[in-house]
């Protein structure tokens, strides 16, 4: 395993989709802290950094016995604010007092059903070739089967090949983000945001622990599946 990891957990105190969500109780617990647990499996304390611009949320965690080592600042806490600054900012937080990180891990916090099981699996896929190692679930839809797109004429087309796929399981695999983890090289993140990185390698994940929470439904969604015992936490 790579040597001086640093995890990073965004946490912004505004949310409209499920407001307050990072403290919101799930299971009984606020859910920032599966980022956390997650995080603790990999690292001590002293380099996992929760960057929020949230007074509640660092109360919160702090509670949780992990210090917060900055409150974000008010340009990086807006709506139009990107994650990639938010991870830069956090990194060089960390450099500039003469810390030398190998690997970046970002754990957000609306995938409570990530373990520590799959961030130590990503991990062990990461090597200083990669861009990024990003976890991933299988696609819902394929896009050489049953997703399609209007051609220049207004028509529905396949989006990709000529449709002569028959059955579904024939078609190439395709994989949707889903957001749990991102193992980045640092010196990557420095060059260029994660959506122009070239070197990736996917970590699949099934669909029930890739359940990422962003709108209230999710939230039922996440609830419904805990009490049904379909993901243990």
């Amino acid at each position: 395993m790579t040597e001086n990891i640093l995890v990073i957990i965004p946490a912004r105190g505004g949310s409209k989709g499920i407001p307050g969500k990072n403290v919101k109780l799930l299971n009984g617990k606020p859910l920032i802290y599966y980022a956390i647990d997650a995080a603790r499996s990999i690292v001590d304390d002293s380099h996992i950094c929760v960057t929020t611009d949230s007074d509640a949320i660092i109360q919160a965690v702090e509670s949780y016995g992990l210090v917060v080592p900055f409150k974000r600042p008010d340009e990086l806490a807006t709506d139009t604010a990107g994650t990639y600054e938010v991870l830069l900012h956090a990194l060089n937080y960390y450099e500039a007092k003469g810390e030398i990180i190998d690997v970046v891990v970002l754990l957000q916090a609306t995938s409570p059903f990530r373990t520590a099981f799959h961030v130590k699996e990503a991990l062990s896929l990461y090597q200083e070739t990669l861009d990024m190692v990003v976890s991933v679930c299988p696609s819902s839809s394929n896009p050489y089967y049953d997703s399609y797109e209007d051609d220049a004429n207004g028509m529905l087309q396949i989006s990709k090949g000529d449709d002569s796929y028959i059955r579904r399981q024939d078609c190439p695999p395709v994989y949707d983000y889903n957001g749990a983890i991102y193992v980045i090289n640092p010196k990557s993140l420095k060059e260029k945001p994660m959506g122009k990185f070239t070197k990736k390698k996917k970590y699949v994940m099934d669909r029930e622990h890739s359940v990422d929470l962003d709108t209230m439904m999710d939230w039922m969604i996440a609830e419904y599946m805990i009490e049904n015992k379909i993901v243990e936490i």
